[in-house]
């Protein structure tokens, strides 16, 4: 394979492991992790999502950084060349296509959500959750879905910080970023965590995470176990085969994806231990799923607590954090394709990328109000319909190619040369699973998907 122009490396070698557990780290692991880990057994469903990771996730992570660092390009062109070294199909580029297609529509509605972050951080920074009860928490949430002009310029605002780190290229812009917005969040999680000891009912927290209660553990949460072991792990959405194509060839592959599946789900873990002792604290709130914890549940239990109004500020700083660094993955693979396949400078491909993304989001925007009760297909709105073409055709199909073609399909000579620094008893552990078992399950995923969408 003739070797590519290398656009840029990171400068150093933790680098690639801050930037691929920013990715994974985002508004999942704040809230729904925890709680889906809660209500579905436990310490049982904790032991099931790991089986899930490592049968799932890390053989696919390794996969797309291993393609990325060989193709040495944006996924569209780093798929390109890789597929042409194996004298394979060039419609395998078409997992470099899905991969900053789906990114690229994420990136349209996580930021209008994201930006509800935002709006909360100054919310709590004012001391407006002081005195809050459930209606009042309900009736603020659901004024700021209704507020079209308040979520367009939340939504803007993350747009911009976003496209501000990307305009400063990799290692100024994303290798800058990545190690001072991780570091500050572990920082900002560890102090919640001592809060939440001090403060709430931590028993009941560690209780409600890791008892293990086996009798909790349904069909719907291995479902669950599996679906979020390979969302979390941002696979599919270009972001990890971009980052990968940065990485230097003297770090292992295998050593830094077991690194970054780790910090992922000790993160999500310690975010359920801040959450949930502050919520037990309070008997009368309900650690309700998904928003409703987050921004209806939380601002009721930080009005009422002591010193609320700085640690309500802190844990919404620390969520939009993650976002943060979720949404700078998601931004970058279509940039760095702009700029290496049209030659477009960083500025106006981020600038003409972020627009796009700002329409698309406006029918986020509309979603949540004007066109609530529109409906597109099978009930959905245009947010629904969104999530779904992402969610659940996007990454698990882009998943399931990726998975076929590295262990079919992808000649074994570059394969095994990216993986040179890691044993052959590892490779061969690895390739199994990623032939045989990880295609069977990324199925599951998808099919118990489309089946749960349209069944009724």
């Amino acid at each position: 394979m003739r070797k590519a122009q290398q656009h840029a490396i990171w400068g150093r070698r933790g680098t690639f492991i801050l930037a691929a557990t920013g990715s994974a780290v985002g508004l999942g692991n704040i809230w729904k992790f925890p709680y889906i880990t809660g209500e579905n057994g436990g310490g049982a469903f904790v032991v099931m999502y790991l089986l899930c990771i490592c049968l799932i996730g890390l053989p696919v992570l390794v996969a797309e950084i291993m393609l990325g660092r060989r193709g040495r390009a944006s996924p569209i062109l780093a798929m390109q060349r890789v597929a042409r070294e194996s004298n394979s199909s060039k419609l395998w580029s078409l997992i470099g296509w899905s991969g900053v297609l789906a990114g690229f529509i994420i990136l349209s509605y996580y930021s209008v959500i994201a930006g509800w972050t935002l709006e909360y951080v100054t919310t709590a920074a004012r001391g407006g959750f002081e005195g809050f009860d459930g209606v009042a928490a309900n009736n603020t949430f659901t004024a700021l879905q209704g507020d079209i002009s308040t979520l367009v310029q939340w939504q803007t605002a993350f747009l911009c910080m976003t496209a501000l780190i990307i305009m400063f290229g990799v290692t100024r812009g994303l290798e800058t970023a990545v190690r001072i917005l991780m570091p500050l969040l572990f920082c900002l999680l560890v102090v919640l965590l001592g809060y939440a000891a001090y403060a709430g009912d931590f028993a009941a927290g560690f209780n409600f995470l890791f008892k293990f209660r086996f009798d909790q553990l349904s069909l719907e949460g291995l479902s669950l176990a599996l679906g979020h072991a390979f969302f979390t792990l941002s696979l599919s959405m270009g972001a990890i085969m971009a980052y990968g194509s940065y990485m230097p060839h003297n770090q292992s592959i295998l050593k830094t994806a077991a690194t970054v599946g780790v910090l992922d789900t000790a993160i999500a873990l310690l975010a359920g231990l801040v959450i949930f002792p502050i919520v037990f604290a309070n008997p009368g709130v309900e650690p309700g799923a998904g928003p409703g914890l987050m921004f209806v549940s939380l601002p009721i239990v930080f009005g009422a607590m002591p010193l609320g109004e700085v640690f309500g500020t802190v844990f919404f700083l620390l969520v939009t954090l993650a976002a943060w660094s979720s949404t700078i993955s998601l931004l970058e693979p279509a940039v760095a394709y702009l700029t290496e396949r049209f030659r477009f400078h960083r500025v106006a491909a981020n600038l003409l990328i972020i627009f796009c993304a700002w329409l698309l989001g406006l029918t986020t925007v509309f979603s949540l109000n004007r066109w609530q009760d529109l409906s597109l297909v099978a009930g959905m709105t245009p947010f629904d319909l969104s999530t779904f073409i992402t969610e659940q055709v996007l990454l698990p199909l882009g998943a399931l190619a990726t998975a076929i073609y590295v262990g079919w399909f992808m000649k074994k000579r570059p394969l095994r040369r990216e993986l040179a620094l890691d044993s052959s008893r590892w490779f061969v552990r690895w390739l199994t699973v990623l032939k045989y078992v990880s295609p069977m399950l990324i199925a599951v995923v998808f099919v118990l998907g489309i089946v749960d969408k349209f069944a009724g």
